[in-house]
């Protein structure tokens, strides 16, 4: 498969995900590390892709979301932005809410799936 229909496909299937160097129990970078403090400060679960680990991700997400740096944070398919970005609105109560309305919608989605 193709990496950009393998990101593509990575941001349609996960509500809330983050690129980041490392994993959220172990992240390689201080700016991965307070993008994953601001999310998992906002109690619902999210996916995450470890760039060290997939270096065509590295080197291709920056182009497709037209954003140069790691961490990158996509919230319901949009691209939120970098560990500032999270953090500030994370201290604003922004963060929080954009989380809370994707999972909730992606919940709706999914039982109207299931029923």
């Amino acid at each position: 498969m193709d990496i950009i229909e393998t990101i593509k496909e990575q941001i349609a299937n996960n509500t809330i995900l983050l690129y980041m160097k490392g994993s959220p129990n172990a992240p390689q970078c201080g700016f991965s590390a307070k993008a994953v403090q601001a999310v998992m400060g906002c109690g619902e679960k999210f996916a995450y892709v470890d760039i060290l680990q997939n270096p065509e991700i590295r080197a291709n997400l920056p182009k497709y979301a037209n954003w140069p740096t790691f961490p990158q944070l996509w919230v319901g398919g949009e691209l939120i932005g970098g560990s500032d970005i999270v953090a500030e609105m994370f201290e604003n109560g922004e963060l929080q809410a954009a989380i809370k309305q994707a999972a909730e919608a992606a919940a709706t989605a999914k039982s109207q799936a299931d029923a």
